[in-house]
């Protein structure tokens, strides 16, 4: 780090050794600068100039900041349960409701703290999350502040569960909701956080937790509520084998049919895991613009299996990458997960299915596109200055022969994190708070529910 004054407006990325734009040319830049302005891309080029900070790249790859599209942030209070470490998702479910019916205020605030910090040293500067349990007083509100006090970009999804134990449901009573209380929470999260203008920094979602955990009629009635104002829908579909007999018991037919019936297929629209999509779902997704969240770490610990991305991107599905929740991935590492994901594709398809940097290009733009963020994702005039700066000169990739190849042989964590403009991670450090003090604090409380137990 060169120099910096009191201008706060400007900051210039200087002769990065590579720029990976993802954008609509999908070019490649050796030795450029990028200029910030306003939190937004102003200039790339050579020799640019500025009279506020500099951040020297000569070492570094800039890339687009990577793109969560699916998380659980809770579940990071809850890694590596014994209990659940081996068991499928079902049996997965039943071991940790009762845990994370534990929780409240400070459960929720701590865990999306600490999740969106690991987020963001692995280059992810946009998360959505999927938190659809309310024990002890939670809110939502608790994770929007932890997404302020880190600094990232956030798309929180207020999710729910309505048909609990006695209804023969999967969650117990304790966690389920009424149903009109959901929706009336929906509309006041929505009405006091939601931001749809360009940049936004928070934008609201309305997210049921899965088929098997609310009924059709909230489903329905969600749908509506979301298009009514403007938001994005999300659910979980199609994760595994269970999931698809659920529905076929349940319903009388296939998940992508089931959704499509209640209107959760449109370009308003992502599905976690889709591991189980069958090629009549997959033509469906793509026609109807259905974004895909694909988990490829926690579809692997779950063993749900390998979702079929290839035919996805091959039929013109919109797919972003998701790390999951860390109590089924263990991590929330997303230049890992788009690791996997490629070796997924090449374990399935051959070592020709996905190249690295297509992977990468599913890691940003493509998560951006799912989240109905086209002022993100890419490196180019005009868009947000949301942007990763990896290291390359140091052992992960000492001996590569190239450097914009991150996923072969790169640094798994960011040495800059910029996102709209403003440093959050700076030299391998999380710039705007104390992180061993939150992992500390953090550890309590894991201590503390296990004592529970």
């Amino acid at each position: 780090m060169a120099q910096s004054t009191n201008a706060q407006t400007e900051i210039l990325i200087r002769n990065a050794r590579t720029v990976l734009c993802m954008d609509d040319d999908t070019r490649e830049l050796t030795g450029a600068d990028i200029l910030i302005r306003d939190g937004v891309i102003a200039q790339i080029g050579q020799g640019l100039t500025t009279s506020g900070r500099i951040v020297e790249a000569g070492t570094c790859v800039a890339t687009p900041g990577l793109v969560n599209t699916h998380h659980h942030l809770y579940q990071t209070l809850t890694r590596a349960v014994p209990g659940g470490q081996d068991a499928l998702l079902f049996g997965w479910l039943q071991t940790l409701y009762p845990i994370w019916a534990r929780f409240g205020p400070e459960e929720m605030f701590v865990s999306a703290q600490v999740g969106l910090a690991e987020l963001a040293l692995s280059g992810c500067t946009m998360s959505s999350d999927h938190l659809y349990l309310y024990p002890g007083g939670a809110r939502l509100d608790d994770t929007i502040a932890a997404a302020r006090e880190v600094g990232l970009r956030f798309h929180p999804t207020r999710g729910a569960m309505s048909i609990g134990e006695s209804d023969g449901g999967l969650p117990p009573d304790s966690l389920v909701e009424g149903e009109a209380a959901i929706l009336e929470d929906c509309i006041r999260v929505i009405d006091a956080f939601h931001d749809a203008s360009e940049g936004a920094m928070v934008r609201v979602g309305v997210a049921p937790c899965s088929p098997f955990s609310v009924s059709r009629e909230l489903m329905r009635d969600a749908a509506i509520l979301a298009r009514d104002k403007g938001v994005r829908l999300h659910t979980h579909l199609a994760e595994n084998d269970e999931d698809i007999a659920y529905s076929q018991a349940q319903f009388g037919c296939r998940p992508g049919q089931y959704a499509e019936e209640l209107g959760w297929t449109g370009e308003d629209v992502w599905h976690a895991h889709c591991v189980k999509l069958d090629g009549q779902e997959i033509d469906l997704f793509a026609r109807s613009k259905t974004g895909v969240a694909h988990c490829p770490c926690s579809n692997c610990r779950l063993g749900s299996g390998i979702a079929p991305v290839r035919a996805m991107r091959d039929a013109g599905v919109r797919v972003g990458l998701g790390v999951d929740g860390s109590a089924s991935n263990d991590a929330g590492n997303l230049a890992a997960e788009a690791r996997q994901a490629m070796l997924l594709q090449r374990v399935a398809r051959g070592a020709d299915a996905m190249s690295a940097r297509e992977a990468l290009w599913i890691a940003t733009r493509g998560g951006a596109q799912v989240l109905g963020r086209d002022d993100c994702g890419q490196i180019a005039v005009g868009k947000r200055a949301d942007i990763a700066l990896w290291d390359v000169g140091g052992l992960e990739s000492a001996g590569s022969w190239d450097p914009a190849a991150l996923l072969l042989a790169g640094p798994q964590r960011v040495r800059y994190l910029l996102v709209e403009g403003r440093l959050v991670v700076e030299d391998g450090r999380i710039v705007s708070f104390d992180i061993d003090a939150a992992v500390a604090r953090q550890n309590a409380l894991a201590r503390k529910l296990a004592e529970a137990l």
